[in-house]
């Protein structure tokens, strides 16, 4: 049995106010979060593991509920090392759970990447805990695959779906096009047996949209990307997916907020319309993440696609549209701050308790009380992640030289 352990010399983020104080960890619990006019000294817990955070922050882990890959790794590898080295990626930059995610592909390879997740999702691998699996598709609009293989894009077919979901209860969360037939009633089925439908690569106008929240569908994936807006047909103005975003008060919105999928000023916007409460950072990251890589492979090692990666993201190698993010969590977290109009509390809350709470798992983690998961993370003033805790396991610990 690990022994307990001590932040202390903390700044403890809580989830509308920063504190000084300190936090104890007992048996993979938060125990106490101590009020530094509370505290007593440190000699009184011999016997604890004692970390003196040397006033830097304290944080609920960070919750990434769309990610591929990292560490020159992918799902969609289909091996239990691409799953366990990713989870140890990502918690080195301070993500404490995340929901693996895969990509439009042949149902043989859908197969292999979840059972590859039956495998690991118990293990202790030293690294970030899963949530449950994310399907990105087959079930989107052609117009609107972006670095999707339309080879395998197609409807939703209640045969497959049924069969998936019957079998492999570790799908938590599902993305499609709510426009194409047969979304409605894939949505329904989705919400009876508790997974997340989500609305993505979807060429929809806000009738299909309004139509979709009714049966369930209550998230859009990374917001704005491959997604309709403002559209004109026969002189006719519809709005679109992301009008639908912000007129539905009850759709959360995923965020690509590495600084380069989202310019400012729609970061700013989003802010301004959704508020704190309904957005979510994620990283939609990509094998790439986490190394120097400048040429890598979106989807799996044997049959996916070459891209670059400059200017801090993944590119198709004509350069003509974005191949996915290579972002890692503290990197959201610092362009969010750039953008100087938002607490720092209320971005925390963006990448811990709303993402919690989108995946049902709010009564264990996403923020700083007691009695729940002892996911924490310790950064300094520029977001720099100096350890990660996940279940009261520190699983990373910088190690400046």
């Amino acid at each position: 049995m690990a022994k307990p352990t001590l932040f202390y010399n903390a700044k403890v983020i809580l989830n509308d106010t920063i504190i000084p104080g300190a936090v104890l960890v007992e048996h993979g619990k938060i125990k106490a979060v101590i009020p530094a006019n509370e505290f007593s000294y440190v000699d009184n817990y011999k016997g604890h593991t004692l970390i003196d955070v040397r006033d830097q922050y304290v944080s609920p882990g960070f919750i990434d509920i769309h990610v591929h890959g990292g560490g020159g790794h992918d799902f969609m590898d289909g091996t239990e090392e691409a799953f366990t080295q990713i989870a140890k990626t990502h918690c080195r930059f301070g993500t404490t759970s995340l929901v693996p995610t895969t990509l439009t592909t042949t149902a043989e390879r859908l197969e292999e990447t979840l059972q590859s997740y039956e495998s690991v999702k118990q293990y202790d691998n030293d690294g970030a805990d899963f949530l449950g699996i994310h399907l990105e598709g087959p079930y989107f609009a052609m117009s609107q695959r972006g670095a999707q293989d339309p080879r395998y894009i197609r409807n939703p077919d209640p045969k497959e779906y049924k069969s998936l979901i019957d079998r492999y209860k570790s799908i938590v969360r599902w993305s499609a096009a709510p426009e194409l037939e047969g979304a409605l009633a894939f949505g329904e089925h989705l919400v009876a047996n508790n997974i997340i439908a989500a609305i993505a690569h979807t060429d929809a106008i806000y009738e299909d949209v309004e139509k979709a929240y009714q049966v369930g569908y209550k998230l859009m994936t990374h917001f704005y990307s491959a997604m309709s807006g403002v559209t004109r047909r026969h002189a006719f103005r519809y709005a679109g997916v992301v009008e639908a975003g912000y007129l539905i008060d009850g759709f959360d919105v995923e965020l690509i907020a590495d600084g380069v999928h989202l310019p400012n000023p729609l970061l700013e916007l989003i802010y301004k319309i959704k508020g704190p409460e309904r957005m979510v950072l994620i990283t939609d990251a990509m094998r790439a993440a986490g190394t120097d890589d400048t040429l890598s492979i979106l989807g799996s090692r044997d049959d996916g696609m070459e891209v670059l990666v400059e200017d801090g993201v993944a590119k198709l190698k004509d350069r003509t549209a974005f191949a996915g993010s290579v972002a890692t969590a503290d990197r959201l977290v610092r362009t969010m701050l750039k953008l100087g109009n938002i607490p720092l509390t209320e971005i925390i809350r963006m990448i811990s308790l709303n993402p919690a709470r989108v995946m049902k798992v709010e009564e264990e983690k996403g923020s700083i009380a007691v009695g729940k998961d002892a996911d924490l993370v310790v950064f300094d003033a520029n977001i720099q992640v100096q350890y990660t805790m996940v279940k009261g396991k520190i699983v990373y610990e910088r190690h400046i030289e």
